[in-house]
């Protein structure tokens, strides 16, 4: 499976919505204004109020306009967001500019912003933010009108104090805004990882679907093709050797013929009679999963033993589907050769996949499994680096897991190279009947009534 960097994933829950930051706007014209009202109005504290009531004001038009014309519930770009944000910093310093600068307990409200876009936004857009955040608090450091204060006192902070709260707050920005990045960002990976197993599994599900679609056409094909038969061949009848019409008489009722041959193996690809589809010996689990890969510039050596009978198991998507992922790492890191093998025993079953490629680099070992650990560059690239393991790694693990089975990760002990997976399943597990592919009931076949099987 191919690997792309998040950022290029576009799914809804990496945009933000425009309701979600008019909502926001909205607490901070109502806060704004309640602490203008009580230092203006319930202290009696001279400030420049006019400007101060018209920057809320302007937030307040903003939200409006907003509301009217663009419909709340709009997910914005992310360029359209990080401008409404930067709008929202600007206004917060105008603010604090006009009362008092970094000196105002408020002042810490220049991060707010930054943080909804930590939360939100790609790192780009958050930098960018941070940035004009941190060249408003400097600003503010050194102009600013003084802070409101009773008319017959004078307030000033000294100047080693106003540069170590300009220290703490662009310190508190900078920590705070790459935390919340880091968590948000775990938690957008997470799921676009599973949104992309559940496409994954849905996949699989509708081609198991036109399995049962396919039996479910030619039960209800069977009366119809029937009836055709039937009269056709009672039509053939009714005409003299030689007539034109007998030769068409005749090709309608060798076409009927050929679909009720085509019907027949539609019937039989699912029918319970046809145990060699319904299930597979491991053997043939890992030469399905190697056959597609023939001829890819690496070789692939299959073997299997173990004690006694081979284990067989359901054909199962999940199992299918994970250890093709782990075979396509193997073969993009391999130099020369790969090496699957199964090997079990009365109670356990393991299937392992070798490489000789760089193998795995320590760091990585603590984070194989988890989504988007790296991204894969070129197939050189990940030759000599040995990572680039991210989705299709969590994806195989995942559904793996989900069939009962343990996986186990290591390079290869010296002197060869290489990384090594193992697969491994109690074998009543593997053999027990999984639903993943579990083929729909197939009703009784009319066609078998009416053109028994020769």
């Amino acid at each position: 499976m191919s690997e792309h960097p998040t950022s290029n994933i576009t799914l809804p829950h990496r945009r933000l919505k425009l309701d979600t930051l008019v909502r926001l706007r909205w607490l901070a014209v109502g806060g704004q204004s309640a602490a203008l009202l009580v230092v203006y109005v319930g202290l009696g504290y001279p400030l420049p109020a006019g400007p101060a009531f018209a920057l809320v004001a302007l937030s307040a038009w903003l939200n409006i306009l907003l509301k009217i014309r663009t419909p709340t519930a709009k997910r914005l770009p992310e360029f359209s967001a990080m401008l409404q944000l930067a709008y929202d910093i600007l206004q917060m310093s105008g603010l604090l500019f006009l009362t008092g600068g970094l000196g105002n307990p408020f002042a810490f409200l220049l991060m707010a912003p930054v943080m909804v876009s930590a939360t939100g936004l790609s790192a780009r857009y958050t930098l960018a933010l941070g940035a004009l955040a941190t060249c408003c608090a400097t600003i503010l450091a050194v102009f600013h009108l003084p802070l409101p204060w009773p008319t017959e006192e004078t307030f000033s902070l000294p100047v080693v104090y106003s540069v170590g709260i300009w220290i703490a707050l662009v310190s508190t920005l900078g920590f705070m805004a790459v935390y919340a990045f880091r968590v948000a960002e775990e938690a957008r990976q997470l799921a676009d990882a599973l949104a992309a197993t559940e496409l994954v599994l849905a996949r699989e599900q509708h081609l198991n679907a036109l399995d049962g679609l396919a039996t479910a056409a030619a039960h209800e094909l069977g009366t119809p093709l029937a009836t055709i038969y039937l009269v056709t061949k009672e039509l053939r009848d009714e005409f003299e050797e030689g007539d034109h019409r007998a030769e068409d008489i005749e090709l309608i009722r060798s076409q009927a013929e050929r679909c009720r041959g085509i019907l027949r193996q539609l019937t039989n690809l699912s029918s319970e009679e046809d145990k060699t589809y319904q299930r597979m010996p491991v053997s043939q689990l890992i030469e399905e999963l190697i056959d597609p890969h023939r001829g890819a510039g690496v070789a692939i050596h299959s073997s299997h033993s173990g004690e006694g009978l081979e284990p067989v198991g359901q054909r199962n998507a999940a199992i299918r589907y994970g250890l093709g992922n782990l075979l396509e790492n193997a073969i993009d890191f391999a130099k020369s050769h790969v090496e699957v093998s199964a090997s079990w025993d009365e109670t356990s079953l393991a299937i392992t996949i070798k490489d000789d490629g760089p193998g795995f680099s320590q760091e990585l070992f603590s984070k194989i499994g988890d989504p988007y650990v790296s991204i894969r560059g070129s197939r050189a690239k990940s030759k000599a680096t040995g990572g680039g393991l991210g989705l299709g790694i969590f994806i195989a693990k995942t559904l793996l897991e989900r069939t009962g089975a343990k996986l186990h990760v290591d390079n290869r002990a010296p002197p060869k190279n290489g990384a090594y997976v193992r697969v491994s399943w109690p074998r009543s597990v593997f053999e027990q009947a999984l639903e993943v592919d579990e083929p729909p009931a197939v009703p009784h076949n009319k066609l078998n009534d009416v053109f028994p099987a020769p």
